[in-house]
């Protein structure tokens, strides 16, 4: 198997790797004991997946040295953002950074740069705790599958990742609150983790647990990036496209370049 063709297999596994950790409460009780174990196992999990994306990317010939300086700088303005915007009512500014890098740079490269961003905004912001290897993932996660979008040019590019984004948002907080659901409210209530149920009863409950307590946060940040892309996604993709020619990208997708 040659360097290009272990390129998918590596953002398969990443995919995969995400599923499982965002699943989990559907198939393992809490009793179970594994809540105190798996955020150890996912940090453990996690850091190698990111290194395998990278080196894949190496060893197929879509990155080199600048490609890597590139993804450096890019997490560097991610983890300047992330303190600036906070989060506040659900205002972050961080995502849209790498959902237009993956669609130009491909799914490995916005799978790492979620995740190391995440990774690196963490550290500044004393936000190191059980919940990063999720935050890793599910970051990671938008950036890859914004590499994984249909072909689009022009205006319809743009509309396209402004839904993607908030598409993406929602997704983001769904999965995340999904991590911790099981033991983030009390037992007995009609929202609360159920492990006497079957999965699509627990799926069902957790639907109304997150509309009744994460929509507007999902909303603000589903908004924050629609409105971003809009605003500023046709100076940025020409920029990283740009970028991408002189450091001999190999094309992420057929998208049309934007009109200058």
């Amino acid at each position: 198997m040659d360097g290009r063709a272990r390129v998918p297999v590596a953002v398969v596994a990443a995919a995969l790797i995400g599923l499982v950790a965002f699943s989990w409460p559907l198939f393992l009780r809490p009793e179970s004991g594994m809540s105190a174990t798996q955020a150890p196992i996912m940090f453990a999990l996690v850091l190698p997946t990111v290194l395998a994306v990278v080196l894949s990317e190496i060893a197929g010939g879509r990155m080199d040295a600048r490609s890597l300086a590139m993804l450096g700088v890019l997490a560097a303005v991610g983890t300047i953002l992330r303190p600036l915007s906070a989060g506040t009512a659900g205002f972050e500014l961080v995502f849209f950074l790498m959902i237009l890098a993956g669609r130009v740079f491909g799914a490995g490269f916005g799978f790492a740069l979620g995740a190391i961003t995440l990774f690196t905004s963490a550290l500044i912001t004393s936000g190191v705790g059980p919940w990063l290897p999720y935050q890793m993932l599910a970051a990671g996660m938008v950036g890859l599958f914004a590499g994984l979008l249909p072909r689009a040019g022009g205006r319809a590019e743009i509309l396209l990742l402004a839904a993607y984004g908030m598409v993406s948002a929602f997704a983001y907080g769904w999965v995340m609150d999904f991590s911790f659901w099981p033991f983030g409210i009390g037992e007995d209530t009609q929202i609360s983790f159920d492990p006497a149920l079957g999965p699509l009863e627990n799926l069902h409950r957790f639907v109304l647990y997150n509309i009744a307590t994460s929509m507007g946060w999902n909303l603000g940040r589903a908004l924050t990036n629609a409105v971003v892309i809009a605003l500023l996604g046709v100076p940025l993709l020409r920029l990283l496209r740009r970028s991408a020619r002189q450091a001999r990208f190999a094309p992420a997708s057929s998208a049309q370049p934007l009109a200058e």
